[in-house]
């Protein structure tokens, strides 16, 4: 039984940190290198908030809100997310990860981002800047788990404009969906900058905390470094104007691991500037 325990929570230790790694990068989509035209589906203030479940398990919660950093023309914005594992799962391993991303509300463009790692055993701490003028993603890694461990320092390129796996989610939302449609993209997470394309599948009609939608249901095919295991990820985004991610679910060997959007609020939060 306790080698049992030990199995299956490493198990669900590799794969929930895939999905809540998912349920942040949403599939990380960047399509142009030009400014958005319109208005947005997102102001800050908005908190998007999922309930994570493993089969019928509670699993944890994930909480992403945007706010307006005030640093001259053109402010720019920031994406705070927290991810921690909870219920039935955390007695088999812990999750507590906070990220934040900062990026310009009129190209799109990230500018970097943040992330606190504590998943079980492994304590990382990633900067990562996004110089689009030099064309170069700058990572900066500490290893907290081991004093003295040096600090991991890596220069990539990368497009002009690029994506995180954070600002990627928001960028999507911004983008007309066609059933029918392929979109290949490119995403950067501090090494190569990776392709990924996503169908556009079907339009369906979904229960939610908020009452019926109808949604888009899209699955990436290709995830290159950000996604290497088997398995299938479907998103379905709300088929409106805000584009709501209102599901995410990855099928595995283990089961169905699903990220349900539990509610929308739109109070403004304080701004403040990213953690160093």
């Amino acid at each position: 039984m306790k080698n049992f325990r030990r199995l299956t929570g490493f198990m669900l230790f590799h794969q929930f940190r895939r999905i809540f790694a998912i349920l942040c990068v949403a599939c990380g989509l960047l399509q142009a290198q030009t400014p958005a035209s319109g208005p947005l589906p997102f102001v800050p203030g908005e908190t998007l908030t999922y309930n994570v479940t493993w089969s019928i398990f509670p699993a944890g919660q994930l909480v992403a809100t945007l706010k307006q950093l005030r640093d001259g023309p053109g402010d720019a914005y920031e994406i705070d997310v927290t991810a921690r594992s909870r219920g039935f799962v955390s007695l088999l391993f812990s999750l507590d990860n906070h990220y934040q991303a900062v990026f310009d509300p009129r190209t799109l463009c990230s500018r970097e981002i943040y992330k606190t790692i504590n998943e079980g055993r492994r304590h990382k701490r990633t900067h990562i800047i996004f110089d689009g003028a030099r064309k170069v993603a700058i990572l900066n890694e500490v290893d907290m788990a081991t004093p003295g461990h040096p600090i991991k320092h890596a220069d990539n390129g990368i497009p002009g404009c690029v994506e995180d796996i954070l600002t990627s989610f928001y960028y999507l939302r911004r983008q007309p969906m066609y059933v029918g449609e392929k979109i290949s993209l490119p995403v950067n997470d501090g090494s190569k900058t990776q392709e990924v394309v996503v169908d556009v599948q079907q339009r369906q009609r979904l229960q939610t905390p908020m009452g019926p939608r109808y949604a888009l249901r899209v699955e990436p095919r290709a995830f290159g470094d950000l996604y290497k295991k088997k398995g299938r990820l479907l998103i379905w985004f709300s088929d409106d104007k805000q584009r709501l991610p209102l599901r995410i679910k990855a099928m595995m060997l283990i089961g169905a691991i699903t990220g349900n959007l539990a509610s929308v609020t739109s109070a403004p939060p304080p701004s403040s500037p990213p953690s160093s």
